[in-house]
């Protein structure tokens, strides 16, 4: 797996994370809210996604951040 591939997984894994345990602060996990939050927390996944795929045609073509000198 290449660097690139590497650096997107972890940005989209730890986004869903945190927003899936963001969540989960503030519901209970026997709530219905907590599946929102679940939700919520996959939309920014893809959000980080489509930013990394982004990245990739304007920042360094190694790296999944939008700043050329990362």
């Amino acid at each position: 797996m290449n660097l690139y591939v590497r650096d997107l997984l972890e940005r989209v894994a730890a986004t869903f994370l945190e927003g899936f345990v963001g969540g989960l602060v503030i519901t209970q996990m026997t709530d219905q809210k907590m599946w929102l939050a679940a939700v919520g927390a996959g939309v920014a996944a893809v959000a980080s996604l489509a930013k990394g795929l982004a990245a990739k045609k304007t920042g360094r073509s190694d790296s999944a951040s939008l700043v050329r000198s990362v």
